[in-house]
């Protein structure tokens, strides 16, 4: 079937992390040179690891993953409109990356299963009617290009480096683009296209932009140095982190990240995944705990 600090499972030799980390949701302003970021609200305020936010595209929702009792993830979601959050999934495996599907009919998600698989699958909306989508590969992340095509980042065996795949449902055909890439695989606003992080050198790490209509891929901006988790914002600014701080930068006019001015930035520590909301008015941050 159908990440604060990233762990590894010993079993599959992937790690998600068990370290406890929250969701810090900010009121987003885009404006004409820059961004402003308020209200802060802490949505999980939970003990423990909540973590890869991920905004419905139509509705005040968030779906995240949050560990229960015994430790093991389950997905749930958040109302920001009602502030009422809802367990979506509660099961014996454990679910990670929830991502709604483009259909908006269900929730993909990778299932982390006790004998070392890391599949793809799906649930229906109310957490029901579990359906394999990838059980071949290793998976660790993925992204939507649409309903039948897929970009994943699959785990390396056997100290392999992590490659980035393109799988086209339909026919099954999988095709290997690169590797040595970070966990974030994002759309691209308003271009048939996806981002990922490629980890060029120790010290060289960039923004890559994968064309869907050519298949070509090419070089946007380099990262912060050591820093993979970033977001695209509609206007096609991208914002990322250095752990403490935010900063944006869009790549077709600038060359230099900007930091952003932050309503209690002491919220702020160990960031690391950031979500923006479709409309671009609302941005989650993962923090440690």
């Amino acid at each position: 079937m159908k990440i604060l600090v990233l762990f590894f499972c010993c079993l599959s030799g992937i790690a998600f992390a068990q370290t406890g980390s929250e969701i810090i949701l900010f009121d987003l302003k885009i404006k004409k040179k820059g961004v402003a970021l308020s209200n802060p609200q802490n949505i999980t305020n939970h003990p423990g690891y909540d973590n890869q936010p991920s905004f419905h595209p139509d509705e005040p929702v968030i779906y995240y993953a949050s560990f229960n009792e015994q430790g093991r993830s389950d997905i749930k979601s958040y109302n920001y409109e009602t502030q009422i959050r809802s367990q979506v999934t509660e099961t014996s495996e454990r679910e990670y990356s929830p991502t709604l599907t483009p259909d908006k009919t269900g929730i993909s998600c990778i299932i982390q299963r006790d004998n070392g698989a890391q599949d793809l699958g799906k649930y229906s909306l109310e957490g029901k009617d579990p359906y394999v989508i990838i059980d071949s590969l290793v998976v660790g992340y993925h992204v939507w290009a649409d309903n039948s095509h897929l970009a994943l980042f699959v785990l390396g065996k056997d100290g392999s480096p992590n490659t980035l795949h393109y799988l086209r449902l339909p026919t099954q055909e999988d095709t290997i683009l690169a590797d040595n890439i970070g966990r974030a695989l994002h759309r691209i606003p308003n271009e048939r296209a996806i981002s990922f992080v490629h980890k060029v050198t120790a010290d060289t790490w960039q923004i890559k932009k994968l064309d869907l209509e050519t298949m070509q891929v090419s070089v946007i901006v380099n990262t912060l140095p050591g820093q993979e988790d970033i977001a695209w914002l509609p206007d096609g600014r991208l914002i990322t982190s250095d752990g403490t701080k935010l900063f944006v930068l869009h790549p077709r006019k600038e060359k230099t990240w900007s930091e952003v001015t932050v309503a209690n930035s002491s919220l702020l520590k160990g960031i690391t995944r950031l979500a923006v909301s479709t409309k671009g008015d609302k941005l989650a941050v993962v923090v440690s705990e």
